[in-house]
C-alpha cells in the first residue's frame, strides 16, 4: 500500500511537528507501507515546486503562487489552490492508495478535494486545533471571526474525510463532539523511539563543568518558549525553594516566541546566578543536556490547547529513566499516572510547582521507582512501533468507507 503525505512543513526545519513526521515515515516504511510525501507553501526555503532530498527522504515541495503573504481569507485560500494543484501534478505521477493530510485544514480541504477527483480515500490527521494555538500566540482572540472560521474549517474537513486520526483522548473527544462518529475517529498517539532515546547512563562531566553545575541539584525545561508552557511559573519555583536548597540551579533549554521575555525576567529578578539559559542546542546534542538534569518540569498552564493536546518532550524524558513534574493540564493526565510515572501538581500554583519539586529532589529513593515506572511505560504504550502500527487498520477502515461510498454500478442496480 502506497501513501501520500499532504504535510504543512517537513525536515529539515525542525520542530515537534517535523519531528513526529519523521518518527512516522521511518516507521511506516520498517512496517511495510510505502510513502510519498508533499509539502504546501509555507515550507522554509522551499520557494520553488521542486523535490528535495532530506534524510533519505523525497519531499515535493509546493511553490506559492503570490510573491510575499497575503493575510485573512483570500491567503489562505491560496494555500489550499496551491497545494490542490501540486496535488493534481503529484498523484498521477505516485499513484497512492491513500491520501493522509495532516494539519492545519488548509492542507485537509486541499486532499478532500483531489481525493474526489482521483477517487482516492482521504484521511485526515488533526496533531492540534491550530486556532486554539494561534489564540496563545496572539493572532487570535478566543471565539473571534478568525477562531470560529478556522474552527469551522477543520469541521468542515473531519466530515468529509473518510476516516480521521488525532494524537490524544482530548482531541479526539472534541472531534466527536462535532458529529462524527466514534467508530471514524482514532487516536494515534505521540510517541518516541526508545532506541533514539536509551536510558541514560550518568551526567556530561564536561559539559557539566562548562555550566558551572558541579555538586549542584538542577531543575531543567527543555522544549519551545511559547506562553502556555508557563516558564516564569519556574522561576517564581526556584525563588520559592531557594531557602531550602541552596545550591538548586535551573537550566533552560530551547527558544521561542518567549525566550527575550524570560531572559528578561531572570535578570529582573536576581537570578543570573541561579538560571543557565541556553537557547536552542543541536538536535544531536540534546541527550547531554538531560543528563544534567535531576528532574524535568512541564509548568504548562491550562489552555484550551493544554487541556486537549499531549506534548511530547515529558515522554522523551520519561523513555531516558528522567524524572518528571509536570502541571496537571489534560494533555498531561494523559501521559503521566501521578506518583507513579511522574509528579503532578496544580496547574498556575507556583507554590505547589514549588512544594512538588522538593519533594521530588528529596525522596530519592520514590524518585527511582517513578523513574523506572515511567520508562517501561513508554517501553509498551508510547513507542512508535507500537503506535504506527494503528495506521494499518486506519487506512483498511478508510478504503473500505471509500468503497461502500461510492455509487453502484448499473449492472450492479440492475441484480
Amino acid at each position: 500500500m502506497k501513501i501520500l503525505h499532504i504535510l504543512d512543513h517537513s525536515i529539515p526545519a525542525h520542530s515537534g511537528y517535523t519531528f513526529r513526521t519523521l518518527s512516522i515515515l521511518r516507521e511506516q516504511r520498517r512496517q511495510g507501507l510505502r510513502t510519498a510525501h508533499l509539502t504546501g507553501p509555507k515550507q522554509p526555503g522551499a520557494p520553488t515546486a521542486g523535490v528535495e532530498h532530506v534524510d533519505g527522504l523525497n519531499f515535493y515541495r509546493t511553490e506559492s503562487r503570490y510573491r510575499g503573504f497575503r493575510p485573512g481569507p483570500l491567503g489562505q485560500w491560496s494555500v489550499v489552490e496551491d497545494i490542490y494543484d501540486r496535488l493534481v501534478e503529484v498523484i498521477p505521477r505516485e499513484q497512492p492508495d491513500v491520501l493522509h493530510a495532516h494539519s492545519p485544514a488548509l492542507n485537509g480541504l486541499a486532499a478532500v478535494r483531489a481525493g474526489k477527483k482521483f477517487g482516492i480515500p482521504v484521511v485526515y490527521e488533526i496533531r492540534a486545533f491550530w486556532e486554539d494555538a494561534a489564540v496563545d500566540h496572539g493572532t487570535a482572540s478566543e471565539d473571534g471571526l478568525r477562531y470560529r472560521l478556522t474552527r469551522a474549517l477543520e469541521t468542515r474537513v473531519v466530515r468529509q474525510a473518510d476516516h480521521v486520526t488525532t494524537i490524544c483522548e482530548g482531541l479526539r473527544k472534541n472531534i466527536c463532539g462535532r458529529g462524527i462518529d466514534t467508530d471514524r475517529v482514532t487516536v494515534i498517539p505521540n510517541a518516541v523511539d526508545p532506541e533514539r532515546f536509551p536510558r541514560l547512563g550518568g551526567r556530561d562531566e564536561a559539559l557539566e563543568r562548562e555550566l558551572g553545575l558541579e555538586g549542584c541539584e538542577t531543575i531543567g525545561f527543555i522544549g519551545s518558549f511559547y506562553a502556555y508552557e508557563g516558564v516564569p511559573l519556574l522561576l517564581d519555583a526556584v525563588e520559592r525553594l531557594a531557602p531550602q536548597h541552596p545550591r538548586l540551579r535551573l537550566v533552560l533549554v530551547g527558544g521561542g516566541p518567549q525566550a527575550d521575555d524570560v531572559a528578561q525576567q531572570v535578570s529582573a529578578r536576581g537570578l543570573d546566578a541561579q538560571v543557565r539559559m541556553l537557547g536552542r542546542v543541536p538536535h544531536g546534542d540534546v541527550q547531554r543536556y538531560y543528563s544534567l538534569i535531576d528532574v524535568l518540569a512541564y509548568p504548562r498552564l491550562s489552555k484550551r490547547i493544554t487541556e486537549r493536546v499531549t506534548p511530547l518532550k515529558p515522554l522523551e524524558a520519561m523513555a531516558q529513566g528522567q524524572l518528571v513534574v509536570a502541571s496537571d493540564v489534560g494533555g498531561h493526565q494523559e501521559l503521566i499516572d501521578d506518583r507513579k510515572t511522574g509528579y503532578l501538581f496544580r496547574a498556575g500554583d507556583a507554590d505547589a510547582l514549588a512544594q512538588t519539586l522538593h519533594k521530588a529532589l528529596v525522596n530519592k529513593s520514590h524518585a527511582n521507582q517513578i523513574k523506572d515506572l515511567a520508562r517501561v511505560f513508554v517501553q509498551t504504550e508510547r513507542s512508535w512501533p507500537r503506535s504506527v502500527a494503528r495506521y494499518h487498520d486506519v487506512y483498511a477502515r478508510a478504503l473500505a468507507r471509500h468503497q461502500a461510498r461510492q455509487p453502484a454500478s448499473p449492472s450492479a442496480r440492475a441484480t
